[in-house]
């Protein structure tokens, strides 16, 4: 019905969807909303779960651990670690500046990662300018990156650089480190080597100055020996003259041995190398001395196995060997005694060993008898003479010629001294 010319809207069967709509769209636009909030909420909780699940995982805990508690740990832990890794660098900067040497650490790269003050003094930088920079860059010497870049290559590397207008020595040593990267050491060695330049130079002045006075005293000795053959003059004047004679003749060995020694010191001596049969050598060498012995009262015995392998070496210096150490055992054995002479093949070597009964060796000496001018107690050996130097010629031949000396003695009991010398490749 129409009232007041307006048609009034009443909810009917025939409006209702219309009506429905109107009523019901914010209450779908609700649901909706609520759908889409829960299933949100179900993605984070599920995506939650994951996260924990996979932090449990990385922090190695079962289900029913606290996550928190673990994480806060795990924390507590790194912490300390990173702290005690800065102490450590810290400790380490502290020792490596109390050496004097240079050290300076280098990565694979060859890049400069610590160098100590003394590092710097060497290389004339000023400090903390090297870390950073690469080899060359750092060192300024070709010579030093190729003592670095043999290291990488073979594990290790020494050298000697010298440059400057006043002459600086350096000692370089490379090592690969077990870790990374490679360690440097440095070593101002220039005092050094100018000390053992002036001492070669004095040797080998003071040997050349005496060898000519005491060659003209034993010709003059032998000569006034051959004349008082055929004139009749008394005992005590005979000996007198042959006590000359032999005392010269040891001065003459001292002086060659000083000179001798020097020279191998220095690398002065060519070695002309060969193949040698040492064998043969050893019988040589005893028969050399025979005369010698049979004036002290000893015997001499060559022992040499058959079929040697031949040495490759230089066979004047070789024989040198030989004769200073048999020299050595005849002097200090005891008369009446025997000194044995054997020559051996072992595996890769030959191996000579002079065996004496003589007075020994104590065994705190036995660890020195190589060093040049030592003796042992001169008390238990005096009237032998000598001058220390034998013993050290014979471990520098061996040393040249890529082999090694030694000696076993019993105090009292006598001695027997060993040397090896590589056998010649076929």
């Amino acid at each position: 019905m129409c009232s007041g010319g307006r048609a009034e809207l009443r909810p009917g069967r025939a409006n209702w969807p219309a009506y429905t709509r109107r009523v019901n769209d914010p209450a779908i636009a609700f649901i909706a909303l609520l759908a889409v909030a829960a299933g949100a909420a179900l993605l984070a909780a599920l995506g939650r779960g994951r996260t924990l699940e996979g932090l449990r995982e990385t922090l190695g805990i079962d289900d029913r651990a606290d996550v928190e508690a673990a994480a806060r740990k795990v924390i507590r832990e790194r912490e300390t670690a990173d702290w005690n890794s800065r102490r450590s660098r810290e400790d380490l900067g502290q020792l490596v500046d109390l050496v004097g040497a240079g050290i300076v650490r280098l990565d694979d790269g060859l890049v400069v990662r610590l160098a100590n003050e003394a590092a710097h003094v060497f290389l004339d930088r000023s400090p903390g300018s090297l870390v950073g920079l690469t080899a060359i860059e750092a060192f300024g010497d070709h010579r030093i990156e190729a003592i670095v870049r043999r290291s990488r290559d073979v594990g290790w590397a020494n050298g000697e650089v010298t440059s400057g207008p006043a002459p600086q020595t350096l000692a370089v040593r490379a090592r690969r480190s077990p870790i990374e990267g490679f360690w440097l050491v440095m070593e101002d060695v220039s005092e050094l080597r100018r000390l053992q330049r002036i001492r070669a130079e004095f040797i080998d002045n003071l040997s050349h100055e005496l060898r000519t006075p005491l060659t003209n005293v034993r010709l003059l000795t032998e000569t006034l020996a051959r004349d008082l053959e055929r004139t009749e003059v008394p005992p005590r004047i005979r000996d007198g003259i042959a006590r000359i004679d032999v005392e010269s003749g040891h001065l003459v060995q001292m002086v060659n041995e000083l000179l001798d020694l020097s020279k191998i010191e220095q690398g002065a001596v060519a070695l002309h190398l060969d193949a040698v049969d040492l064998g043969e050598l050893v019988t040589s060498s005893v028969e050399r001395l025979r005369l010698f012995a049979d004036r002290q009262g000893v015997r001499l015995v060559a022992d040499v196995a058959s079929e040697l392998p031949p040495v490759r070496g230089d066979e004047e210096r070789l024989g040198q060997m030989l004769v200073n150490l048999i020299h050595n055992a005849v002097k200090f054995s005891t008369d009446g005694g025997d000194v044995t002479v054997r020559a051996r093949a072992a595996a890769d070597d030959v191996v000579v060993e002079v065996e004496d009964r003589g007075v020994g060796i104590p065994a705190a000496d036995i660890d020195r008898v190589f060093e040049r001018f030592y003796k042992v107690d001169k008390a238990r050996v005096r009237g032998k003479g000598g001058t220390g130097l034998g013993l050290a010629i014979v471990r520098h031949v061996a040393e040249t010629h890529g082999g090694r000396a030694w000696v076993d003695s019993v105090e009292g009991a006598g001695s027997t001294f060993r040397v090896a010398i590589p056998a010649a490749q076929p």
